[in-house]
């Protein structure tokens, strides 16, 4: 079975001038993109969407080759009743092998002290950065001797910290406050050497199942919500790369790409996207599972449950996040 998870400074580089002038003090060189075929680690970030079940810590087998993500068992344990996009890009849609440690974890908010999450016991995005990235692979260990320039960091967060925060009006301020500490703790990714980052805007879950099932306010309200919120990932990501020179980053635009299947669905090979069958609602034996009560196999829903994206939405993701790479 595959189980579906619940829902979930500016470090300047201070360098001696022979001139004593802080006019003269050279800003980093840029570097460029090495291109996805040139990639060798994946860092990932995020909430269920992203999460595999990867453990760091446990002593479980570590990505390497052969077994590019580690532990658990392929494709992990996944909100998607099978393989995720972080799964589908790193076997399926890569151009070389690609070691990916997702640091992911499901219910994640950026920072468990301004959105709290369903259980005290989720890493948010400030876990997954401070307590494990930064002391464990931000010092480049001997299993994972990443280099700025073979690495890629995808964060995919922000569907909970809205989920749990839309009604609560003043948006504008209260964003620009989970803003200052997701972008801090890129800044503290970028100390440790990051360089090349991708951050996924939050998805249109104003049309899941959830949302829509508490009514048409809820519906406009997430939406607004949503809306300020990825407009303020876009300003954020352009202030990163005018402050590095060094660093290329991008927004993958996860919003589009769901309005474009869920509008179009028989285009994608699916049947259902507004609605899903509660029988496999916590996972079904197989990706084709077919429950006559369903009508169709799970894998022709868009929604698993009333929040999560079946596989075959997750495959869309990976391959069109393979093309912006």
């Amino acid at each position: 079975m595959f189980p579906s998870l619940s829902s979930t400074a500016v470090v300047a580089l201070s360098l001696c001038s022979a001139f004593g002038s802080a006019s003269v003090l050279p800003r980093a060189s840029k570097q460029v993109y090495p291109g996805f075929k040139n990639l060798k680690y994946l860092f990932t970030l995020g909430d269920s969407y992203t999460q595999t079940g990867f453990n760091l810590t446990n002593g479980s087998p570590l990505p390497t080759s052969g077994n590019p993500l580690g532990n658990p068992v392929y494709p992990g344990w996944t909100s998607a009743n099978g393989p995720n996009w972080v799964d589908y890009l790193t076997v399926e849609f890569n151009k070389t092998e690609l070691l990916t440690y997702n640091l992911a974890y499901g219910g994640a908010t950026i920072d468990a002290d301004l959105v709290t999450p369903y259980t005290p016991t989720v890493l948010s995005l400030k876990d997954q950065v401070e307590g494990l990235f930064v002391p464990i692979l931000g010092p480049k260990p001997s299993y994972a001797p990443w280099k700025s320039s073979d690495s890629l960091f995808l964060i995919w967060i922000g569907i909970n910290d809205i989920g749990n925060s839309y009604w609560n009006g003043d948006l504008e301020n209260f964003y620009a406050v989970l803003m200052d500490e997701y972008f801090a703790l890129v800044e503290k990714l970028y100390t440790t050497g990051a360089r090349n980052f991708v951050f996924v805007n939050v998805p249109p879950v104003d049309r899941s199942p959830l949302t829509v099932g508490q009514g048409a306010e809820s519906v406009a309200l997430e939406a607004e919500a949503i809306g300020i919120y990825n407009g303020m990932v876009e300003t954020r990501v352009k202030a990163l790369k005018k402050a590095h020179n060094d660093v290329w980053a991008q927004v993958f635009d996860s919003n589009k790409l769901f309005n474009k299947i869920i509008d179009n669905p028989s285009k994608y090979g699916l049947k259902n996207a507004t609605g899903y069958c509660e029988s496999y609602t916590n996972g079904t034996p197989a990706q084709d599972t077919l429950y006559d009560e369903c009508l169709i196999p799970v894998n022709k829903y868009f929604w698993l449950n009333n929040l999560h994206p079946t596989a075959p939405v997750h495959k869309v993701v990976a391959q069109e996040l393979a093309k912006t790479l």
